[in-house]
């Protein structure tokens, strides 16, 4: 007897299942689709448990007709595709026919749907995908789907279901997803008779995004737009003081779709190396409409990975436009006052108050208010108050740390809706262009033999200039730009260094040669796996030859064919370490001539390692700490 074999349809139909459902979220992104492609403008979605025990979903979009219905939850049914040729001018989110036949075969369904042309809804309970009752019922316009006891017939994978907590997360993060993408639609989402993001819809992107991420990450956005005859971009990426140590607020929507593109994301964090700090990740929302004939986005069960057919430049001219953008919109790093600082100035204040009315009975209130139903509505509300655009000292000192984040125990933010004023949020983003504010400071003095102070009397302001990262940028820049002309300076060594290294070494170097003497070296063959340095570049001064050459022949990548550039850029933050220290005594002269090229630079606001050369700190600002304001 063989040993192959049919599977039966249930057992399909469930090995099916787990490829497009793989926990609730999975359930959720796939039924909101379903709202979306259905014209919703207004979808809510309810869990309990972490949506392993229920989930409902309802919208006001189109509803599916009495006769469609049964065929609703077969596999590979859809009202979205006819023909294989249909995927090339695909806009709807679905279209595989998988999703609620995926869905039904692994939980307990209940169904309510109408349509405008129906004068009664129908309410239709499912159990392993097959339909067990359906009756006419009184019903709004729309779809409401309940699904229970999600994975009760795969024990296995429900074992494997994370923490409710977890669980909610994920939802939570599909629900932000999918409003950042669909604006137009009010989405709503209850967690355990809780509401967590409620947005009004009729908005416009900024709107959302405030809504959605909040005050201080509009704040610090700029503005994106292109278009061609190919591509159309909006959106808004991260200034230069604003980034995270992960990549959990990058948002790229190709049209209207959420997708994963790590090329993309690679080609917009590279126009940020060296403007932000190592080991941190810019912040985007970008909306990308393209012709559905060059996209396939048939390539992955969530649908969330997309492939470009013809060979158009996407990733250079995203790279170009954000670039261009970025580099306009550098910006001073700031002081604020931390949360610990204020509450200390108010009891300080409360204090002085005391004093002043000994005589009185006064009561002093905790200025800690307990979460509510209101959420966080005062917050959001804070908005048309007076904004006062402050960063923290003392985070800035400890900007570099790593941050341990743990996202299982991320606390669920709830966003109620709040009618925006459209004003408001433009004001909010920055259409940063570059100020005068080094063109305009006078030295005053200098700090701990590292930080030069300055002030800016037009703008009632203190500058503070990091000399070690402010030399930095300056040779950084320099020496690249030396390169980039091919005329960088040569020193000659009065007495070369002799470096002795291992075969692998001696073959690396073999390989890079041609590297080395364009970046201004002059090398020769000394002996068996010996070399001499008989110079180096000009710009270096006078640094520890051996390390540093070694310091870049370890920091080349084997096959450098493909990483270039990559090695320029490693090998020119090298070069910087022969710039100016902490703690290095330099005269006024040296402090005029530092600021002076400093004021040049194309980026004179961060180190090449993404540190911050400057901040600045407000006559406002000083007056707060003083008290002589409140």
């Amino acid at each position: 007897m063989g040993k192959i074999k049919i599977l039966d349809n249930i057992t399909i139909q469930k090995i099916a299942a787990g490829e497009v459902i793989e926990r609730p979220s999975s359930v959720v992104k796939e039924l909101i689709e379903n709202s979306i492609d259905a014209n919703a403008r207004s979808i809510v979605v309810e869990i309990k448990n972490g949506g392993k025990t229920f989930i409902r979903v309802t919208d006001d979009g189109d509803g599916i007709d009495e006769e469609d219905l049964p065929l609703a939850f077969k596999r590979h049914s859809t009202s979205k595709l006819n023909k294989i040729d249909d995927l090339y001018n695909m806009m709807t989110l679905g279209f595989r026919g998988e999703a609620l036949a995926s869905i039904s075969s692994v939980a307990r369904l209940d169904v309510l749907t109408k349509t405008s042309k129906s004068a009664a809804g129908i309410h239709a309970q499912l159990e392993d995908g097959e339909i067990k009752s359906m009756e006419k019922v009184g019903s709004p316009k729309g779809t409401t789907i309940i699904v229970k006891d999600l994975f009760y017939n795969l024990p296995v994978r429900k074992k494997f279901l994370k923490s409710d907590t977890s669980e909610s997360n994920s939802i939570s993060d599909i629900v932000n997803k999918l409003a950042l993408g669909n604006f137009k639609i009010s989405f709503k989402f209850i967690k355990d008779n809780k509401v967590i993001i409620n947005t009004i819809g009729n908005v416009n992107s900024k709107e959302i995004i405030y809504t959605i991420l909040g005050k201080d990450i509009v704040k610090g956005l700029i503005p994106i737009e292109y278009r061609d005859e190919n591509i159309e971009l909006n959106g808004f990426i991260s200034n230069n003081n604003l980034y995270r140590s992960n990549r959990s607020h990058q948002y790229l929507y190709i049209n209207g779709r959420y997708i994963t593109n790590y090329p993309i994301a690679a080609t917009i964090e590279g126009q940020y190396r060296s403007a932000i700090p190592i080991n941190r990740y810019p912040i985007f929302i970008l909306y990308l409409k393209f012709n559905p004939e060059d996209l396939d986005v048939n390539i992955h069960p969530t649908k969330q990975e997309v492939k470009f057919v013809n060979n158009y430049d996407i990733n250079g001219i995203i790279g170009n436009i954000i670039k261009k953008r970025l580099f306009d919109a550098l910006s001073v790093g700031k002081f604020e006052i931390s949360q610990k600082e204020k509450k200390k100035k108010e009891e300080l204040q409360i204090l002085s108050n005391l004093e002043l009315n000994t005589h009185k009975n006064i009561i002093v209130k905790d200025f800690t208010t307990e979460d509510d139903d209101t959420g966080y509505m005062d917050e959001s509300l804070d908005i048309f108050n007076d904004i006062d655009e402050e960063i923290n000292a003392e985070n800035s000192i400890n900007l570099y740390k790593e941050d341990e984040i743990n996202e299982n125990e991320i606390q669920q933010k709830g966003y109620k809706a709040v009618d925006v004023k459209q004003s408001t949020v433009d004001d909010l983003i920055e259409d940063n262009k570059i100020d005068s504010i080094l063109s305009d400071i006078i030295p005053i003095g200098i700090v701990f033999n590292t930080y030069i102070i300055a002030e800016n009397k037009e703008k009632n302001k203190i500058i503070f200039i990091d000399q070690h990262a402010a030399h930095e940028r300056v040779m950084y820049e320099r020496y690249r730009n030396e390169y980039k002309n091919e005329k960088i300076y040569i020193q000659q060594l009065l007495t070369p260094e002799i470096i002795q290294l291992t075969n692998s070494e001696m073959n690396n170097l073999k390989e890079n040669l041609s590297l080395f003497l364009s970046l201004g070296f002059e090398l020769e063959e000394f002996g068996p796996n010996t070399i001499a340095i008989r110079g180096v570049p000009f710009i270096f001064g006078s640094p520890k030859i051996n390390t540093l050459f070694m310091d870049i022949l370890d920091n080349l990548d084997k096959d450098i064919s493909d990483n270039y550039e990559l090695n320029i850029e490693k090998i020119m933050k090298l070069a910087c370490t022969s710039a100016i220290k902490g703690g290095d005594k330099i005269s006024d002269l040296e402090i005029n001539s530092l600021l002076k090229d400093l004021r040049k630079c194309e980026n004179p606001y961060t180190c090449p390692h993404g540190r911050p050369t400057i901040l600045e700190m407000t006559k406002k600002d000083l007056e707060k700490q003083f008290l002589r304001i409140i």
